[in-house]
């Protein structure tokens, strides 16, 4: 054992911005004011500030753009997760593990989604769809967008539980998400597998829902176990 060190004043502005995603106060895409503004606000110097910002890039909750500012790439939503990700899951478990839990919970959301599902919603599934095939169109990495998919689907759900779980889920697996979609032909195939949800649930047909989204996961899975054949648990 060690003594307790004193928290550091950093360590205070972390929390506090976090705190302000949880409660909705700063949503993904806000622009956090710049360095020095931060620095009056929270009566600290801008090294301080600097190391604030720089922890919250490291665990994905903000973005620095060269010249342009500092922007929070994580959701309300997220936040509120990730204590219960780190509780259920953790980076060394086993992928094949978890896509057995995807494949139990996903298409039964899928499913829900299909019954519960308002004529909003669908517009707001079909803009995300949108928008990640313009990002596969330009050669885009659309592993936000691929998780967007999936997680509006889970609160199509109705299901707060569900829904929870399957942002624990998919915080747990960027690593996994970045790796399936390497490719443009893999790009193309997820694009496919979530058009074929999407009109399933416009459908309202629980059990086609059900079946697209199985066979959805059944294909991410393929790639993602073939490629852990010849290399590392992380494929």
């Amino acid at each position: 054992m060690r003594a307790v060190r004193k928290k550091k004043a950093y360590e205070d502005i972390v929390k506090q911005l976090m705190a302000q995603i949880q409660k909705g106060k700063l949503k993904r895409g806000d622009q956090l004011p710049n360095e020095r503004d931060l620095a009056e606000i929270f009566k600290v110097s801008r090294a301080t500030v600097r190391e604030a910002i720089l922890s919250l890039e490291a665990i994905k909750v903000v973005d620095r753009r060269q010249g342009d500012g500092t922007y929070v790439i994580a959701s309300r939503e997220e936040m509120m997760i990730r204590p219960l990700a780190a509780a259920l899951f953790h980076e060394r478990d086993d992928i094949i593990d978890i896509f057995s839990i995807r494949k139990i919970i996903e298409p039964e959301l899928a499913s829900m989604a299909s019954r519960n599902r308002t004529s909003e919603e669908l517009d707001e599934l079909e803009a995300i769809l949108a928008a990640q095939e313009t990002q596969v169109r330009e050669g885009k990495m659309p592993v936000q967008t691929d998780s967007d998919f999936h997680q509006f689907l889970a609160r199509m759900a109705k299901n707060t539980v569900l829904e929870r779980l399957t942002f624990a889920l998919f915080d747990l697996m960027s690593k996994t998400r970045e790796h399936y979609l390497q490719t443009a032909a893999r790009q193309q195939k997820s694009l496919a597998g979530h058009r074929a949800v999407l009109e399933a649930i416009r459908s309202g047909d629980a059990q086609a829902a059900r079946r697209a989204m199985r066979k959805h996961l059944e294909s991410v899975e393929d790639v993602v176990f073939e490629s852990r054949k010849g290399g590392g648990k992380d494929a």
